[in-house]
């Protein structure tokens, strides 16, 4: 493309040098001088086809007679406006690579898999110590728009891929302004854009419900698990070794339950069938999986010959932090 040449800006429909076409683009979601400059350099004829454009974008659900725009203008620019992002592809894809590596175990054991996944690695250059969280919502979109024909018509304006970072954050603004997460919104000043903020299931689980689609989260932290163990600690000389013993015994307790609710989601309850295979794909949808500092996507669960009573889990996880040529080692 010629630096030197002008594009139509679809916004305000002013020239614009190609090369500034993306900046001035996106100074209408966020610069609310810009449409009163540029109405005042444009016919009247003109101003009818430019009121009410994109030109605040925390502008909220407010009337055109005052430039700002409605939220289903937002939306239409951001979907004008998002960018698809990158990812390294792996032939015949992630999961038909990994139950190949399964199959070729010879222990005793039993591996259950989602299925559709792309890999979105955080890169030094873009997200790298940030961007976990939006990399497995990413990981999870791919599985969707591949997998559930109803959430592809309403991921993302239909657009039918999945948005970079910078996208992703607008659309969680957008979820934001619709009513969801109101705590968490406060919590990150109702703005993520552009920032290297840390996001969670809670953002996750807001995104996706702005689309209507379902989302739930599951929490076993400590905490929770004291009520669901039953522990408790009287106040004796003995206490910080009965808290130590303690913790570690809700810690274990609560790994425990973790494994089996995993176990549970992608067996559907033990309802799959493995017959002569020790590796089965299911129609589950993958788990965005937070921990302290990190997060992952769970793709499946492996349960290895039982020990003392005790089905030993291992997690089959995509993580964000993770190189994407290491999947061909």
């Amino acid at each position: 493309m010629d630096p030197d040449s002008c594009s139509t800006c679809p916004f305000c429909d002013l020239p614009v040098p190609s090369s500034q076409l993306q900046w001035h683009a996106n100074a209408h979601f966020h610069d609310p001088a810009l449409p009163q400059q540029s109405e005042q350099s444009v016919s009247g004829s003109e101003l009818e086809a430019v009121s009410g454009d994109c030109n605040n974008w925390h502008g909220g659900e407010t009337s055109r007679d005052n430039g700002e725009c409605k939220m289903d203008e937002k939306i239409s620019c951001l979907i004008g406006l998002q960018t698809r992002s990158n990812f390294y592809k792996v032939e015949a894809g992630l999961i038909a690579l990994l139950r190949n590596c399964l199959e070729s175990e010879t222990e005793n054991s039993k591996s259950i898999l989602s299925c559709c996944i792309d890999h979105f690695q955080s890169l030094n250059s873009e997200d790298a110590g940030w961007g976990c969280g939006w990399r497995n919502i990413q990981m999870l979109s791919s599985h969707l728009l591949a997998q559930r024909p109803e959430a592809r018509e309403v991921l993302f304006g239909g657009s039918g891929f999945v948005p970079d970072i910078l996208s992703l954050q607008r659309w969680l603004e957008i979820a934001w302004e619709k009513g969801f997460d109101a705590p968490g919104a406060a919590q990150l000043d109702h703005a993520v854009y552009g920032s290297k903020k840390w996001i969670g299931t809670t953002e996750c689980s807001a995104l996706l419900r702005s689309f209507a689609l379902r989302a739930r989260i599951v929490d076993f932290g400590p905490k929770e698990s004291q009520s669901v163990v039953g522990i408790s600690v009287d106040n004796t000389v003995d206490k910080t070794r009965n808290d130590k013993m303690a913790n570690s015994k809700v810690k274990s307790e609560a790994y425990q339950v973790l494994m089996d609710f995993v176990w549970n989601y992608f067996s559907d309850e033990n309802s799959i069938q493995f017959g002569q295979q020790h590796v089965v794909i299911c129609e589950k949808t993958p788990l965005y999986f937070q921990h302290d500092g990190h997060s992952r996507t769970i793709v499946g669960v492996q349960a290895k010959h039982q020990q003392n009573g005790i089905l030993p889990y291992n997690l089959l996880v995509l993580d964000p932090a993770h190189v994407n040529y290491s999947f061909h080692i």
